[in-house]
């Protein structure tokens, strides 16, 4: 890793991953240069996932304004971690590789909010398309208006490093997927709030690389699977983990990955797992959580959206 000497200590770090996709890391280092430039309050650290698509050699290039971190292997959002350990900013900014602020206020209103409202450990920022419609997902609030939110999306949000320290960073055991809900509900368990605000916008030009298949069928099912074991009592985990057994079955009968679904199964239920069970007012909190895991709330959404 090369180091950027700076006069003075970051108030946030930027960071984002990268695997594969050489032509998204240039594009989002072309969106974070020109704000890097005008700033001194904040640093860029990119983590190179193990690439062999030539993005480990641009990297090389630009090591005289970010910080790098070359991985050998691809450890998914474990390599994360190794950047966060890095970050000398009191906040974090997470960003994927095809992700990006829109501008300086998305950087200024995320310093001054965690600047003053020390209750908040999380702001869930506004996730929008390169035409600037916002992203459908139950992450976020809806309406898209400012208020407290049950989580964030991975590719767009801030926290406090020291606050992520202490709830562990990423859990390297998820690989991929549902790392954020799990984040979301340690921090919640923190007596911290996550906070919306959709005047923070990131891009995501959700780039379709690396995203097979096989993959959203394995990580979904499995490591939900294990959020609901770990955090919910029975019988409300009987019916959220039949639920999920339910969605996986049918994602992995669509895509043709039966193999991959059964790999999933086996390793959610076969895996051990400490019960940290939430009190009936934090699982009132994650009542979106809940509905998109009941199946019959699904089937009842489907239906109402049909017959309006």
């Amino acid at each position: 890793m090369t180091r950027v000497k700076s006069a003075t200590q970051p108030k946030l770090s930027i960071v984002f991953l990268n695997y594969n996709r050489l032509a998204e890391t240039r594009y989002t280092l072309e969106q974070l240069s020109w704000l890097w430039e005008q700033r001194h309050d904040i640093e860029v650290i990119a983590i190179d996932n193990g690439s062999t698509d030539g993005t480990k050699e641009f990297l090389q290039t630009q090591t005289h304004w970010v910080q790098v971190i070359y991985l050998p292997n691809n450890s998914g959002i474990a390599g994360y971690n190794e950047g966060f350990q890095q970050a000398q900013g009191n906040y974090l900014l997470v960003l994927d590789d095809d992700s990006h602020p829109v501008d300086h206020i998305t950087l200024d209103r995320i310093i001054e909010c965690l600047d003053t409202h020390p209750e908040i450990g999380i702001v869930a920022c506004r996730i929008e398309s390169i035409q600037g419609q916002p992203l459908s997902t139950w992450h976020l609030p809806q309406p898209d208006t400012p208020g407290l939110s049950m989580a964030f999306v991975g590719c767009g949000f801030a926290i406090r490093r020291s606050l992520f320290e202490q709830v562990g960073w990423y859990p390297p055991e998820f690989f991929l997927y549902q790392n954020e809900i799990e984040v979301a509900i340690r921090v919640l368990c923190q007596h911290y709030k996550i906070y919306y605000d959709p005047n923070c916008r990131i891009i995501h030009r959700q780039s379709p690389l690396g995203r097979t298949h096989w993959r959203r069928v394995y990580y979904p099912t499995r490591n939900t699977i294990w959020i609901i074991r770990r955090y919910f009592p029975l019988p409300i985990a009987a019916y959220l983990i039949t639920s999920r057994l339910c969605f996986g079955l049918i994602r992995a009968l669509q895509s043709f990955e039966l193999a991959w679904y059964y790999q999933a199964v086996k390793e959610a239920f076969f895996t051990p797992i400490e019960p940290q069970i939430l009190s009936p007012q934090l699982r009132q909190q994650l009542t979106i959580f809940l509905e998109e895991n009941s199946i019959l709330h699904q089937i009842f959404k489907r239906l109402r959206s049909r017959s309006g």
